[in-house]
């Protein structure tokens, strides 16, 4: 019998404390009998009932004869704030069994599958007014300097006929950061709490169950940074809270009012680009676990300054919301894999990953007011700690002993990206724990699922892989960042636009990019229509807004991916009024409809012929990129149009990308095929994005790219445009062989050059590190930049074969491309409907030493199809759920192909 899993609310596979008073519902069904096939769900049972109901009550039960699983609509009455409910699903279907590929002994079935489990979804506040709360400072703190963490503090006791407490519920929000205790334990494991927004828009918050924590007597204590919203990014901060516990008719609320407390933290500096200094000498006591703590006193070496009332401030009008996205939490702990003394006697431990997060020491004792540092960094420099590329950033946590033992410190509200960390003031050997158990590396990002992963017969091309996935975790802290170790760290719109294929692949993180694209959506509305380059826009008063194709794109590209991986159009119709009011306000137009020719372009940034000093100098047109970008988003936009219903503006937009595309033809493509400019982006836009007239076009642009790709030498040639699809532009224009060559290419600059020089993420110039290990001179140079790791949805596509044909990943063509060297590769990816895995191997033939045997094992999700397309003489088939091996002949395209090199080129340097 198959069965129900996974049952999600709305974008929360939990259903605890989400913002949705009629949470639209998400299951998976999975047989684990690899002879039934063929799955389709005709109907859908859905049972509701309140929490107190007697565990046999079977509920209120819903009916609905749908082939829906995903995104389907809450069955019952709409939730009220705070409001309860139990929830399981069960769903009827057909299918086939069999344990031959669909012989005649095939037996039709169909049934219902078991009930899921019980599932409780709840709601948080749903209405501002439902706050009782007011924020809360600190008397002292305001100004422009970079502000001291505060501390706060409540007691309060349950009324003597209170009874036992049925449930408790904290929401906890700060203009900054916070770390909440109630009766001295932390609440939750959310790191960098509650993460960064639009401030001025979104508020987020969090809800938490501290039933079980709830005494007689309590303290409620909460520290705050200022994380994002202050310092070198804002002013000043606040914090809001509330409890809530319930026995029947008995509740009491304990809010953020002006009978709290405060006083400054130990962590007397706290910065996300600095790092944060601890004086253990201002320690407070038991400030947040001890009802009877005296407020006015304190036990340790230095006197504190003494605790204050706090004062209030009117609630802020941005919204307070529930995010989407999982918080920010500890994933992964990692142990040194050396420590050793540099030239100049520094003490490094070297981590041999480079990853984003922060230490943690186990043990440390130093005499009274010694200090210890701790100094990060991603590279090393002529054997010292490489920190120029940090810029501004000073990256370093600082600990003053006040001469007891420390046990478990780990810095509370800053980040660093870093492989090596230099430690001065301490040598770890000298404690009693040997240093490699005392010292780890916490790994920190949005705790989102894993869903997609891919390997092949080749190391260096898994290395790859490896090193975008790395660079995805570092660079998804709240938001989608650059970068995670300079003075930037800043969500840049065209980072994400290019990479999101491959990051809903990888990770189920469209709940988090839904959240982002809302901020993007409300700074757009404030600029007259042109998003931010940066969201939140911290950057506005260095640039006033400034259109730009391929980064302001992001408005209406990054929502449909979002669709495309999720299924839910619902990202498409709140996001809308976004899309429109950039095509219809924002992009500068010429007369010819597409961008103002004079208007100053991004365009195929990063371009490795440009110069280190002037990224934005290629090779490619920046107008040209704008404009193909142009003709892709109206398009893009007429079929949003189309599936929202608004018929009149599907043919608007569709007219428009007609308009746009002639007018693009007869200003850069001539009919033979040329391109202006001459170049691989140029080319790659024209192909991938639909611009081809005519065979007569497209034979000339297959030959001119291919001529252009040999001509460098198989070396990239491409900017921040061009990379992403330069291997899909190669392979659609049937130079697949070339996809490859150049794919394993290890001479500067090339994916595989980073590998040769052991990196472990992406890097954001393909020489950061040159040859002779010195650091690329560029100020902008990253070691930790996920947008060129785009490659990777080539590798899940053309060689692991996973191309999703229909929203949701509902239809899948599976058609793996093998070529070059490879001989193996599997590729796998949790969808909506379930995982979708494929994997391919290569044999000789007994019969033809020119044919191979392609042989492919393929599971296909209930409730989803696959299209097979194997080879190129077998055509294609339909095939439903289940788990399949096909065999056909396979003829490789020749390889490896010939370089073109000038015949003055001496052939002993190796080109």
């Amino acid at each position: 019998m198959a069965k129900i899993v996974a049952l999600a609310f709305e974008h929360s596979p939990s259903g605890f404390g989400i913002q949705h008073d009629a949470p639209r519902l998400s299951w998976k069904a999975t047989y684990s009998n690899k002879s039934i096939r063929n799955w389709v769900q005709t109907a859908y049972e859905i049972a509701l009932k309140a929490p107190e109901c007697h565990p046999e009550d079977e509920g209120r039960i819903y009916r609905v004869d749908s082939p829906e699983s995903t995104w389907v609509p809450w069955p019952g009455p709409p939730l009220r704030s705070r409001e309860r409910k139990l929830i399981r699903v069960r769903a009827h279907g057909t299918w086939t069994e069999t344990t031959e590929d669909h012989g005649p002994e095939a037996k039709e079935h169909a049934g219902f599958t078991a009930w899921s489990t019980w599932s409780r979804v709840e709601c948080a506040l749903l209405s501002q007014q439902d706050w009782a709360a007011v924020p809360m400072v600190h008397p002292a703190i305001g100004g422009e300097k970079t502000l001291r963490s505060v501390v706060f503090r409540k007691t309060f006791e349950l009324p003597a006929d209170f009874g036992a407490v049925e449930q408790a519920r904290l929401y906890v929000t700060a203009l900054g950061m916070y770390r909440v205790y109630l009766n001295g334990k932390r609440v939750g494991d959310d790191e960098l709490a509650p993460g960064w927004t639009s401030y001025h828009h979104r508020m987020a918050y969090r809800a938490h169950d501290v039933s079980a924590g709830i005494a007689a007597r309590n303290v409620l204590g909460v520290e705050v940074a200022e994380g994002w919203y202050a310092g070198r990014l804002g002013s000043v901060r606040l914090v809001q809270l509330e409890i809530v516990g319930a026995r029947k008719d008995h509740l009491l609320q304990v809010v953020s009012d002006s009978s709290w407390k405060c006083n400054l933290s130990p962590l007397v500096h706290s910065e996300i680009y600095d790092g944060e200094l601890y004086d253990m000498r201002e320690e407070l006591g038991d400030w947040h676990g001890d009802p009877d703590y005296q407020e006015t006193t304190t036990t340790v070496v230095v006197a504190a300054a003494a605790w204050k009332p706090v004062v209030t401030l009117a609630l802020p009008e941005a919204s307070l919301v529930v995010p989407r996205a999982p918080a920010v939490r500890v994933t992964q702990q990692i142990t040194a894999r050396r420590l050793f003394t540099t030239p100049s006697g520094r003490l490094i431990l070297d981590f041999g990953q480079n990853l984003v997060g922060k230490l943690h020491v186990r043990e440390l004792q130093l005499p009274a007011n010694a200090e210890v540092s701790f100094t990060h960094a991603e590279v090393l420099e002529n054997g010292e700690l490489g920190i120029r590329p940090l810029r501004q950033a000073k990256c370093t946590d600082v600990i003053i002993s006040s001469g007891a033992i420390l046990r478990d410190w780990s810095p509370i509200f800053t980040f660093h990206g870093f492989r090596f960390v230099q430690v001065d003031g301490w040598d770890p050997r000298s404690s009693s724990l040997s240093w490699l158990e005392n010292i780890t590396a916490l790994v920190l990002h949005t705790d989102f699922a894993p869903t997609g992963d891919f390997e092949c017969s080749n190391d260096a091309i898994n290395q790859l892989h490896r090193n975008a996935r790395w660079s995805m975790r570092g660079n998804f802290v709240s938001i989608p960042t650059d970068c995670p170790q300079r003075d930037e760290r800043l969500g840049w719109t065209g980072d994400i636009q290019v990479f999101s294929p491959s990051a809903t692949f990888l990770y189920n993180c469209e709940g988090m990019l839904a959240d982002w694209m809302e901020d993007v959506a409300a700074e757009q509305h404030d600029d007259g229509g042109v998003p931010p380059l940066v969201v939140p826009n911290v950057l506005q008063h260095v640039w006033p807004p400034m259109p730009q194709a391929v980064w302001d794109d992001v408005v209406i590209i990054l929502p449909w991916n979002l669709y495309q991986a999720s299924g839910d159009v619902e990202i498409l119709r709140r996001q809308y009024p976004s899309m429109k009011a950039w095509l219809d306000q924002g992009v500068r137009r010429g007369d010819d409809g597409l961008w103002d020719p004079d208007h100053w372009q991004l365009g195929d940034w990063l371009d490795p012929q440009a110069p280190s000093d002037e990224p934005g100098d290629g090779r490619t047109s920046g107008v040209l990129v704008a404009d193909a970008y142009l003709v892709r988003v109206t398009r893009t936009l007429a079929q949003i149009s189309r599936l929202l219903g608004q018929e009149a503006d599907f043919i608007h937009y569709q007219q428009a990308s007609d308009r746009h595309l002639q007018a693009f033809h007869a200003k850069y493509v001539t009919p033979s095929g040329l391109v202006a400019g001459d170049s691989q982006t140029a080319y790659a836009l024209v192909i991938v994005f639909g611009l081809v007239d005519s065979e007569t076009q497209r034979t000339t642009i297959s030959r001119q790219l291919s001529r252009l790709v040999r001509m460098a030498k198989f070396r990239v040639a491409t900017g921040f445009a061009g990379t992403p699809i330069i291997l899909q532009a190669l392979s659609d224009s049937k130079n697949l062989s070339l996809a490859y060559r150049m794919l394993l290419e290890d001479k500067c600059p090339s994916w595989l050059y980073p590998i040769m020089q052991g990196a472990t993420t992406i890097w954001e110039r393909w020489d950061s590190l040159l040859p002779d290990g010195s650091i690329n001179p560029g100020e902008m140079t990253s070691f930790n930049h996920y947008a060129l790791g785009s490659v990777v949805q080539w590798l899940h596509e053309t060689v692991g074969g996973l191309v999703p044909r229909e929203p949701g990943w509902k239809t899948v063509l599976v058609s793996p491309q093998p070529g070059g060297p490879l001989t193996h590769a599997a590729v796998s990816h949790d969808c909506p409907y379930g995982r979708w895995f494929c994997r391919w191997e290569l044999s000789p033939s007994q019969d033809d030493d020119r044919v191979k045997v392609l042989a492919v094992e393929l599971d296909v999700p209930l409730n989803a199809t696959a299209i097979v397309r194997l080879g190129s003489e077998t055509g294609e088939q339909k095939v439903g759920s289940g788990h399949y091996r096909f065999q056909v002949p396979f003829v490789p395209q020749p390889y490896p192909p010939e370089a073109i090199a000038p015949f003055i080129t001496n052939p002993g340097q190796g080109l």
